[in-house]
């Protein structure tokens, strides 16, 4: 018989145990993390970083209150990843949450900070209306301050808060140079590229020239979209960085399309011939695949003009990469007018690895060529598989000197363009090419965490639409059917139970 005592006694019990599994849950913070990125495990990169820490970073995170659940994650997110910064740094990391919202005053601090407002869809009352909503952080290390402005849902959390931390913490950032003097595109035309570099590179740009070398405290040197040949006596200054340990990024057009006049031709710089003698040959070819972008063409439909996207297999979509740093996370990258890649193998001490290539269905045409943009394309097109795009290769490339050199068959698929020709490209097209110079240029493993976050998994372009409504109701009915299915089996299971105990009682 239970008395008042023993009552109290497992009240008392229950909440000391409770008292005791929060104070144990504060001190010692523990996710499990069933992700397939491991999203919620923090990378070794991140725990070296954080243990060569000199002093504390304070880390000010100005996120609004009262947003919607999605965005709302995104503020659990952080300050769940901030507690186990802090605890891996034994208490190096200190952060603190700020409401902009909550007064003007507070509001305006934020923006003097750096952090600016975004406007986001609230639904209120049945009603959307927008509201202001701060998603960002101010990071703070021995008098010197960074920001990250944004914080969007699904992106690379660790990566935008460890390497912001390794920027601050730096005392000499990695110098890498990118080529010019040659047709090569500026840093204004790489945008994007340049404002992920910039994080933990001191950026350059060099010129072979007669009289000059490239200086060996450069780590990597990036050839991207030469347009004029580069002299045979200048290529020799490449072998030379190569011997003093220098690495090499080389994306190269082979080949030229021009969507005005419908014609692709060949381009022969010069720099291939250097190539091949690494086992490397950039074929100058147009691959053409069935998984592919698309065009804008104007059709007439009656009295109105439209613009209509076409598929144009001269624009390959590549999904298919293999297990190496520089293309993990990378979901799919546009590569137009690209070439076949085919490894020589010059010296069989060097390692080869074949980064990225072409889908299953895919071709090759010589130039010139002229684009039939309203072509109907049959499987017959399609003859051949997995081409090769992307090409790395590591070890003793010149005078017995270790060294690394990556090889794009294209050179336009990370440039953004100037003036009213630049386009925003997708963030895949520029971590491809930014995890190439990270794993070229830096080993701190940072390469591991740009395109940590959440994937997405788009459906193969070649799949029927009735395949596609079928994918679409499976993913919309299929939990339904489950619980449905669960809750049939639950009581069938409850009912034969309760005639088992009425024929014990009663048998």
């Amino acid at each position: 018989m239970l008395t008042k005592q023993k009552v109290y006694t497992t009240i008392a019990l229950i909440f000391g145990i409770l008292l005791l599994v929060n104070i144990v849950a504060d001190r010692f913070f523990v996710r499990l993390d069933f992700t397939q990125g491991h999203q919620y495990t923090l990378s070794k990169a991140t725990d070296d970083i954080l243990k060569s820490l000199d002093a504390p970073v304070t880390v000010t995170a100005y996120f609004s209150e009262n947003l919607p659940p999605d965005i709302a994650q995104v503020r659990n997110d952080f300050k769940d990843m901030l507690i186990e910064y802090s605890n891996e740094s034994n208490g190096k990391v200190v952060y603190d949450f700020v409401n902009p919202n909550k007064d003007q005053e507070t509001e305006m601090k934020a923006q003097q900070a750096g952090i600016q407002p975004v406007m986001i869809n609230v639904r209120e009352r049945d009603q959307m209306k927008q509201q202001r909503a701060y998603l960002g952080a101010v990071l703070q290390y021995q008098g010197r301050t960074e920001l990250i402005p944004l914080i969007q849902p699904g992106s690379a959390m660790e990566y935008a808060l460890s390497s912001t931390i390794k920027k601050l913490s730096l005392k000499n950032k990695t110098k890498i140079a990118f080529l010019q003097g040659n047709g090569e595109p500026s840093l204004s035309d790489l945008q994007q590229l340049d404002e992920q570099l910039s994080i933990l590179y001191d950026v350059n740009t060099v010129k072979l020239t007669d009289t000059t070398t490239i200086p060996t405290d450069y780590k990597t040197l990036v050839i991207l979209s030469p347009q004029d040949t580069i002299a045979p006596d200048l290529l020799k200054q490449l072998d030379d960085f190569l011997s003093h340990g220098g690495r090499i990024l080389v994306a190269l057009d082979r080949v030229k399309g021009n969507l005005q006049n419908a014609t692709g031709s060949a381009v022969n710089i010069g720099i291939n011939d250097w190539l091949k003698n690494k086992g490397i040959d950039v074929q100058g070819d147009f691959i053409i695949d069935a998984n592919c972008g698309s065009v804008m063409v104007r059709q007439q439909q009656g009295m109105f003009v439209m613009n209509t996207p076409i598929r144009f297999p001269y624009l390959p979509m590549i999904t298919k990469f293999a297990d190496h740093p520089i293309t993990k996370g990378i979901e799919q990258v546009l590569m137009p007018f690209t070439s076949p890649i085919r490894i020589t193998k010059a010296d069989s001490s060097l390692h080869y690895v074949t980064l990225a290539s072409t889908s299953n269905k895919s071709g090759i045409q010589q130039p010139p060529v002229y684009f039939q943009v309203s072509k109907q394309w049959t499987q017959n097109d399609f003859p051949l598989s997995s081409l090769p795009v992307a090409v790395a290769v590591d070890g003793k490339i010149e005078n017995g000197v270790y060294s690394k050199m990556v090889v794009f068959g294209n050179g336009d698929f990370a440039t953004n363009g100037s003036g009213q020709n630049a386009q925003k490209l997708d963030p895949d097209n520029v971590n491809l090419m930014a995890n190439a110079i990270d794993w070229l240029s830096d080993d701190t493993g940072l390469i591991s965490l740009r395109t940590k976050g959440i994937n997405s998994r788009p459906l193969n372009a070649n799949i029927s639409e009735s395949t596609k409504v079928l994918v679409k109701y499976l993913n919309f009915l299929l939990p339904i059917l489950l619980i449905i299915a669960y809750g049939v089996f639950r009581y069938q299971r409850r009912k034969r139970l309760k005639n088992k105990w009425m024929n014990e009682i009663y048998g």
